[in-house]
């Protein structure tokens, strides 16, 4: 049977995260169960006065998030803006400059479908925490499994290139 290239969000078995009182976000994946490869998407909710992920920006992949329902905020490096239904967002790779988070308004749920390019390995920072995770086999939001290298660090706790070599 071939594979139906119309996904419908409301059809769609979303999994949960969540992360304290602060983070809460419902989502499945788009466009890899259809057999997408480069090019990565994902259905997200987040409840009303949530937010779905810390503020974070790629050092190779390209974020486009398109607003289906709601409203709420983006946090785009040191600005912040309001989105609501129908706005496109995009968030191009980069350093804190295009760091990047949505939090739902406190009175409103928010949905939106985020696409990204699937470029690996990616470098992702987080200005609010001073940390940096690196993967490599699998894009962010890729297969988990593949991953030759995940790992999350404080950015200041790196060494010296010739520590350890003797």
């Amino acid at each position: 049977m071939a594979i139906k290239p119309i996904v419908r969000p409301t059809e769609l078995p979303l999994s949960l995260q969540t992360h304290g009182e602060t983070f809460e976000a419902r989502f499945a994946a788009v466009a890899a169960p259809l057999g997408s490869k480069r090019l990565g998407s994902r259905y997200v909710e987040i409840p009303a006065g949530k937010k779905g992920w810390p503020l974070h920006c790629h050092h190779a992949n390209d974020e486009l998030f398109v607003i289906l329902s709601g409203r709420g905020t983006l946090r785009f490096g040191d600005e912040t803006y309001s989105v609501t239904a129908g706005d496109v967002v995009v968030c191009p790779a980069g350093g804190p400059e295009t760091a990047h988070q949505l939090i739902a308004a406190d009175d409103a749920p928010l949905a939106y479908l985020a696409v990204s390019t699937m470029n690996e390995p990616d470098v992702m920072e987080y200005p609010d925490s001073g940390k940096l995770t690196i993967f490599a086999g699998a894009a962010p939001g890729g297969d988990k499994a593949a991953r030759r290298v995940a790992i999350t660090v404080k950015a200041d706790s790196g060494v010296d290139y010739w520590d350890g070599e003797d």
